[in-house]
């Protein structure tokens, strides 16, 4: 579960890490008054989970009340990568001297936590990462020992961080840890004229498995609140998670869509969504499937991964193919079959001859194809 900034300063809040001041709110009259609780100069937010916010022109200074009020308007309402805005956050601007970037991650692949960090924040990570690697440091964390003081200075050290965000490691570990996420990130991280180091914003993923043991975390889902997407999948009965990257990835059975995930992001391209169609590939549940991760603007291909077991390859290509006579195929679309029934499946395939499917035959190659696709739309 996604948590809006603004749910995402508070925990950070709680546990320590100084956050401008600043108030939620849907109502541009309010904005107004909000700002001038605030000092009249803030900066105006777009609440939506979905990054690219900035380039949208969902984030703007307004110089005073007014001026708040006014762009409040403008951002209440847009749509920024298929996210309605309903709320903004104000909060006080600093005076930056500064920016950094610092985040935890589940690195699946380690069995440990990752940590990424970088000198030159305020911008995307994954810029810096392909345009100057060496500026990205990554250390691996071993959840059994943690964060501690020691292991928070040697990640500065590599990131090239000053001394003054050992501190600021140290707590943010500490809410990635007591509040179950799976992503802790700010960005920026900046350092103020007066030397004080502050998130200015925030990113975090709560594992839902913990939901059991977090009773607060009601709090988060409240009406509305939902990733349409998710929302019009689960109206379909489908289990999809959407994500922030361009490969669109349809597979049987979690385990298999997981892996999917992870093979993905090994070939250079970010997955944008998780989505299994169980046991079952019906037409119904194919066209519904595509129809959904089709309508993510994001995307630019789409990777179709099935393990033919009780339900058998020819049965998914069949449903893939009468899918294909309901949902209009916009992006190319990667399939690759294995297990039961698999050459009768990819011979479906190659009968229906749509110019936009290709087929391969194994996950690393399908992953890569979908992924040269993605990446050179």
């Amino acid at each position: 579960m996604d948590l809006y900034e603004h749910q995402a300063r508070e925990l950070f809040e709680e546990h320590g890490i100084l956050v401008p001041r600043a108030e939620v709110t849907d109502s541009p009259k309010k904005a107004r008054e909000i700002a001038r609780g605030l000092g009249g100069r803030t900066v105006v937010k777009a609440q939506v989970k979905a990054g690219g916010r900035g380039k949208a022109g969902g984030v703007r200074l307004a110089a005073d009340p007014a001026a708040a009020e006014l762009t409040a308007r403008q951002i209440l309402g847009m749509d920024i990568e298929g996210h309605p805005v309903r709320t903004v956050m104000l909060a006080q601007p600093v005076d930056i001297q500064a920016e950094f970037y610092v985040s935890y991650v589940l690195d699946r692949a380690a069995g440990r936590f990752l940590a990424i960090a970088s000198a030159e924040g305020g911008m995307e990570i994954e810029e810096v990462a392909a345009s100057r690697p060496e500026a990205v440091a990554r250390v691996h964390v071993d959840p059994a020992e943690g964060v501690t003081s020691a292991k928070a200075a040697e990640i500065a050290e590599a990131a090239g961080l000053p001394p003054q965000t050992v501190d600021v490691l140290v707590r943010l570990w500490e809410v990635l840890v007591r509040e179950d996420a799976l992503l802790v990130e700010v960005n920026p991280l900046v350092r103020t004229t007066q030397g004080r180091i502050v998130a200015l914003d925030g990113k975090v993923t709560l594992d839902d498995n913990a939901c059991l043991r977090q009773s607060r975390w009601g709090a988060y889902g409240e009406a509305g609140d939902d990733d349409p997407l998710e929302a019009a999948a689960a109206a379909k009965g489908l289990n999809y998670v959407r994500l922030d990257g361009e490969v669109g990835v349809i597979g049987n059975g979690a385990g298999l869509v997981m892996s999917t995930l992870d093979v993905v992001a090994g070939r250079g391209a970010r997955p944008a969504n998780f989505l299994d169609i169980g046991g079952g590939a019906s037409a119904r549940i194919m066209a519904d499937g595509l129809s959904v991760v089709l309508s993510d603007p994001a995307v630019k291909s789409v990777l179709v991964n099935v393990f033919g077991g009780i339900t058998a390859c020819d049965a998914v290509a069949d449903g893939i193919v009468q899918a294909l006579d309901t949902v209009r195929l916009t992006k190319p679309l990667v399939v690759r079959l294995d297990g039961n029934n698999a050459a009768r499946g990819r011979a479906l395939l190659d009968a229906r001859a749509h110019p936009l499917v290709q087929q391969a035959t194994t996950m690393d190659g399908a992953a890569r194809r979908a992924a040269q696709l993605a990446t050179t739309a």
